[in-house]
């Protein structure tokens, strides 16, 4: 009988702990998810002029803060309930000023040369975190693969924050930043086996 006892309790305990693994996928998941979703909100604030260059500039410091805080979350494969805590206060803090900057008043030149390229590189960082965020779903990658793909995300947007700094991105820049992201986009490449 207590044989019988210990085997049910430690089928429990599997069972309790590999639900807490399956209930933390989707939530990285859903991380991912929402970066590339905020990354989508920036990029339409840009092209209705809603959000101008300084703002995005912001926004995308922002964003590489939150890129950094999940890959070092993830670091070694999963994240902690603190952890998730902690990441969604910053992606509710992002997401509320991306709403603040959108209904400001404040405006910006979407057909400017700055504007138009800062939209492409929004554009571009959506599609990389869409691409995680599938690879990840696909369970393509690993959550130490999210982390080290973050940490690139968060090396694009700290180098388009940068650039956008003083109000316009220069063609050198432009092209620095282009590098980068086409290393990122061989990396997330390469991490989801040619997908």
């Amino acid at each position: 009988m207590k044989l019988r006892k210990t085997r049910l309790a430690a089928a429990i305990a599997a069972a309790l702990c590999s639900g807490v693994v399956l209930a933390q996928q989707p939530a990285v998941a859903q991380d991912t998810q929402r970066d590339a979703n905020q990354q989508k909100r920036i990029e339409q604030g840009m092209q209705s002029g809603q959000i101008n260059n300084h703002e995005a500039s912001k926004l995308e410091g922002e964003e590489k803060h939150v890129d950094k805080m999940e890959a070092h979350d993830m670091k070694d494969g999963h994240m902690s309930a603190g952890e998730q805590q902690r990441l969604d206060s910053a992606q509710n803090k992002v997401s509320r000023d991306i709403a603040k900057d959108k209904h400001n008043g404040a405006t910006g030149d979407p057909d400017s040369k700055t504007s138009r390229r800062m939209e492409a590189d929004v554009q571009r960082d959506a599609n990389q975190e869409q691409r995680i965020s599938n690879g990840e779903r696909s369970s393509q990658l690993s959550g130490r693969q999210v982390g080290k793909l973050e940490r690139g995300q968060a090396h694009d947007d700290a180098k388009q924050s940068a650039a956008d700094a003083n109000g316009h991105i220069t063609r050198d820049e432009q092209n620095s930043i282009n590098r980068s992201d086409n290393r990122q986009s061989d990396h997330v490449h390469d991490d989801r086996g040619g997908y």
